[in-house]
C-alpha cells in the first residue's frame, strides 16, 4: 500500500555520519541483525570502507512498526563528494524526502548547502539533523543557529542525534515516517513510468537496474523499454534491497526496487533514463543528462607485459561503470595504453586504487588534462565552474589570495557569525592545478569546497613541448595559459634537469611552445679521462687525443636515442 511507504535519502558533507546513521536504522529495523551488522555495512565496497567515504549510493528497504502501523522505508544512502553531484541529483529525484546530516563539530559546509539547493529543486521534505553530539568538540548550539541563519530552518525542526552511540535516532525515524510525505496517489491504469537511478552489472544475469516507480508497475517477463537509450529488454525479475537483492512478484508505483535485464553493456542503461512498458507512448522524466568525462589521464601499464592485464582489468571496471569512457593511445616513451575519461580527480584515484587493488594492475597516470573543446582555426574552449568556498573568517585574506591566482573571477561573500562563504567563477582545470591542496593549506584544513560546471568558454591556451636533444617528450606535452607559459617552461625545464642522470653525452632539455623556445637546461656528459694512460708525451699528442673525445660526443648527441629513467618520468607526471 503506496500510503505507508516512505522513499528518502540521507544527503551531507563527506565524513558527516551518513554511513553510520544508516547502520543505526538498519538495527532499529531489524533489517540486519545485531552480529552481522558492521560499521559502514552499506558501503559494501572496501575502498570505500577504507577511506571512510560513500562513493556508490546505496539503497535498502526497511520495515518499522510505529503507533501499530507497519511501514516500508526506502532509504537511500547517497555519496557526498561532488563528483558524484549528478548521481546524487537522480537519487533525490527518486525520493518525497531527504534527512539533511550536519556534523555538530564541523557545522555546515560547502556540500552541504549544494545538497540542500539540490533536494529544494526536487521539491522535498527536508529534516535537519545535528549529528555527534556525544563528542566533547561539539558545538550543537552554534550549528542550529547556522541551520536557521543559513537554510532558513526553525529551531524547533532540528533534531539531534549521536548516529554513533543511537542517541535519538529512534525519534529521527518516528519523524521521518511522520513528515515525510508518502508517494503521491496515480490511477492504477497509467502506464508504467520508472526512473533509473542506479545500475550495476552482474556477469551472471547482465545488468540490474535500481529505479523508482513513479506509476504502472511490472513483473517478471515484462518486456520494458528505455525511453532514452531506445533499447527493449525482457524483465527476467524484479524485486527488492534488504540491502541484498530479495525477489518478489512484481513492483508498483510508489517502490523502489531492481529489475534484472540480462543486457551486458551498461551504456545503454542511463543513470536518470525513464523506463516504460513497450509501445506505452509517455514523456521521459526530467533532468536526464548523459554523463560527461571531466579530467582525462593516459593509463599506461608499467611494463608492456601488463598491457593486456591492464585492457581486461580496465574493460571489466567499465562494466559497473557507465561514466568511465577508455579509449587506446600510444606514446614513444610509455608505449602502448589508454586515454581514460573521469567524472574528476576522486573518480580517477579511486578507479586507480581499484585496478591496484582488485585488479593486480599497477598503472601509470600521465598528467591530467581537463576536457576542452576544439574548433577548426585553433580556438580552444574550456570548461568553468562556480565555486563555493566555505572558510572560517580569518583565513578569508588567503583564500582569495589563491583564487585570484587561479584565475579567479569573485562573485560575491556573506558572512554568518565566524564562517565565511565566497563565490568565484574559475576555469575548472584549476583543479588539476592544485586548487584544493593549496586552499586546505591556507585554512588550515578547514576550507571546503562545492562546484557547478557551467559551460565552455574561449581560452588563451597554447601547448607546450618538451624536448631532450630535440626528441619531443610526447607524455609531457600540454595546454597551457599563454600568459603562463615562460614561468612553467622554466619550471618543467628545471625539474626535469634536477631528475635525470648523467649520460656520456651532453642532454639539452627545452620547453618550446609553436617552435619557439621558452626555456632551456643542460646536464653536462660525464667526463671520461683519456689522458689517464699517458704517463708522458708532448701537448700536441694530448690535444689530439680530446680532439677525437670531443667530436666522439658530438656524434654521440646526434645519434644517442633519448631514454628516460621511469623514476624521472614519474617525477614529472605525479607533479
Amino acid at each position: 500500500m503506496s500510503r505507508n511507504i516512505r522513499n528518502f535519502a540521507i544527503i551531507a558533507h563527506i565524513d558527516h555520519g551518513k554511513s553510520t546513521l544508516a547502520d543505526r536504522f538498519l538495527e532499529l529495523t531489524e533489517t540486519v541483525s545485531k552480529e552481522k551488522l558492521k560499521e559502514q555495512f552499506l558501503d559494501q565496497n572496501p575502498i570505500s570502507r577504507e577511506r571512510g567515504i560513500t562513493i556508490k549510493l546505496a539503497p535498502v528497504r526497511m520495515s518499522y512498526k510505529l503507533e501499530g502501523v507497519d511501514y516500508s522505508l526506502n532509504l537511500i544512502d547517497t555519496p557526498g563528494h561532488m563528483d558524484f553531484s549528478y548521481e546524487v541529483s537522480r537519487t533525490l529525484a527518486a525520493c518525497e524526502g531527504a534527512v539533511l546530516l550536519v556534523d555538530a563539530t564541523k557545522g555546515i559546509q560547502a556540500q552541504t548547502v549544494a545538497h540542500f539547493n539540490s533536494a529544494k529543486k526536487e521539491n522535498l521534505v527536508l529534516i535537519p539533523v545535528i549529528n555527534k553530539i556525544d563528542l566533547p568538540s561539539s558545538n550543537k548550539s552554534e550549528v542550529a543557529k547556522q541551520l536557521v541563519e543559513m537554510l532558513g530552518f526553525t529551531e524547533e525542526e532540528i533534531i539531534y542525534i549521536s548516529a554513533k552511540t543511537g542517541e535519538g535516532t529512534e525519534r529521527l525515524l518516528s519523524e521521518i515516517i511522520k513528515k515525510i510525505p508518502p508517494p503521491p496517489r496515480v490511477d492504477e491504469s497509467e502506464p508504467l513510468k520508472a526512473l533509473v537511478f542506479d545500475a550495476v552489472f552482474d556477469e551472471h544475469r547482465g545488468v540490474v537496474i535500481f529505479a523508482k516507480l513513479f506509476s504502472g508497475s511490472v513483473k517478471k517477463q515484462d518486456k520494458i523499454e528505455f525511453i532514452q537509450s531506445k533499447t527493449l529488454v525482457d524483465v527476467s525479475e524484479v524485486g527488492f534491497f534488504s540491502p541484498f537483492l530479495v525477489a518478489e512478484d512484481n513492483l508498483s508505483a510508489g517502490e523502489i526496487g531492481y529489475l534484472v535485464t540480462g543486457i551486458k553493456d551498461i551504456r545503454k542503461t542511463r543513470v536518470g533514463d525513464t523506463i516504460s512498458s513497450q509501445n506505452s507512448e509517455v514523456n521521459p522524466l526530467p533532468g536526464y543528462q548523459m554523463p560527461k568525462p571531466m579530467v582525462f589521464f593516459g593509463v599506461y601499464p608499467k611494463t608492456s607485459n601488463d598491457y593486456v592485464h591492464l585492457r581486461e582489468a580496465l574493460n571489466k571496471l567499465s562494466l559497473n561503470d557507465g561514466s568511465l569512457t577508455i579509449s587506446n593511445e600510444y606514446s614513444a616513451f610509455l608505449g602502448s595504453g589508454f586515454r581514460v575519461g573521469f567524472l574528476g580527480l576522486l573518480h580517477a584515484e579511486i578507479v586507480k586504487e581499484r585496478l591496484q587493488k582488485e585488479e593486480g594492475v599497477e598503472p601509470l597516470l600521465t598528467m591530467p588534462r581537463v576536457l576542452y573543446e576544439e574548433e577548426a582555426g585553433g580556438k580552444i574552449y574550456e570548461p568553468f565552474m562556480n565555486l563555493t568556498i566555505f572558510v572560517p573568517e580569518n583565513f578569508v585574506g588567503g583564500v582569495m589570495t589563491v583564487a585570484q591566482n587561479k584565475k579567479g573571477r569573485f562573485i560575491d561573500i556573506a558572512y554568518h557569525k565566524q564562517n565565511a562563504i565566497l563565490k568565484y567563477e574559475m576555469p575548472y582545470s584549476m583543479f588539476i592545478r592544485g586548487l584544493l591542496p593549496e586552499l586546505k593549506s591556507v585554512s588550515q584544513g578547514f576550507a571546503s569546497i562545492d562546484y557547478e560546471i557551467t559551460g565552455f568558454r574561449q581560452a588563451n591556451l597554447v601547448k607546450m613541448d618538451i624536448l631532450i636533444n630535440d626528441n619531443p617528450i610526447d607524455v609531457l606535452s600540454e595546454l597551457v595559459y599563454k600568459d603562463e607559459a615562460e614561468f612553467i617552461a622554466r619550471e618543467k625545464t628545471a625539474k626535469l634537469k634536477a631528475n635525470l642522470s648523467k649520460q656520456q653525452f651532453r642532454q639539452v632539455i627545452q620547453a618550446s611552445v609553436g617552435g619557439k623556445i621558452l626555456a632551456r637546461e643542460e646536464i653536462t656528459p660525464y667526463r671520461k679521462d683519456v689522458l689517464a694512460k699517458m704517463s708522458g708525451g708532448d701537448r700536441t699528442r694530448k690535444d689530439k687525443l680530446l680532439e677525437a673525445q670531443k667530436k666522439g660526443k658530438s656524434k654521440l648527441i646526434n645519434v644517442s636515442k633519448v631514454e628516460i629513467p621511469q623514476k624521472a618520468l614519474l617525477s614529472m607526471l605525479q607533479g
